[in-house]
């Protein structure tokens, strides 16, 4: 596992090897990382990554927000309740000495709570396949106050999630049993 892009572009992240069950870890293949923000850069949007505050739920080892920090992100949250991606997370910021621009949270990212700073303009949403927690996820950051207005949410499951009621869906992509689906949040 690798970044695939921007001013860290090659930079290898600690090695799960094929993930890790028990912690429901199954990192983001650099082919899907790759295509995801070849969508996000070309697909229309308005430069949604450059100066961006980005939230990675169910972050894992953090490939996706260290991506984006990569490619020009200003900062980047990561979520996880479990020890092994919170362990690999850690390593990730010291591989790529981005300890200033990231935090790394342990905190359930299906019950965020109330958010005390600003809203994330770009939200990464990949949590374990089939078990309703990406929505779970967004009710919760929508009720908290974590998404900016009109904030991009790139969503990671292992079938086409239905978009909650608040959110308009941008754009759904298929790359073998992996479904991203992008939406935008609320304007206000």
């Amino acid at each position: 596992m690798r970044i695939v892009g921007g001013r860290m572009r090659g930079t290898h992240l600690a090695d799960v090897g094929a993930g890790d069950a028990a912690a429901h870890l199954r990192p983001t293949s650099d082919r899907v990382r790759e295509a995801i923000f070849n969508l996000l850069i070309n697909g229309g949007y308005d430069d949604p990554i450059t100066d961006a505050r980005v939230l990675d739920l169910f972050a894992g080892t953090g490939a996706l927000g260290l991506e984006a920090i990569s490619r020009g992100a200003a900062r980047a949250t990561f979520v996880d309740d479990g020890a092994t991606a919170r362990g690999l997370l850690r390593r990730n910021v010291e591989i790529t000495r981005t300890g200033g621009v990231t935090d790394i949270w342990r905190r359930d990212a299906a019950k965020m709570g109330p958010n005390r700073a600003a809203g994330y303009d770009l939200v990464f949403l990949d949590p374990p396949y089939g078990k309703g927690l990406g929505e779970r996820a967004l009710a919760s950051c929508l009720e908290g106050g974590w998404l900016a207005p009109d904030a991009l949410i790139v969503w990671e499951e292992g079938a086409a999630p239905a978009p909650p009621a608040a959110f308009d869906m941008l754009d759904r992509r298929r790359y073998g049993e992996t479904h991203i689906t992008i939406l935008k949040g609320p304007s206000a």
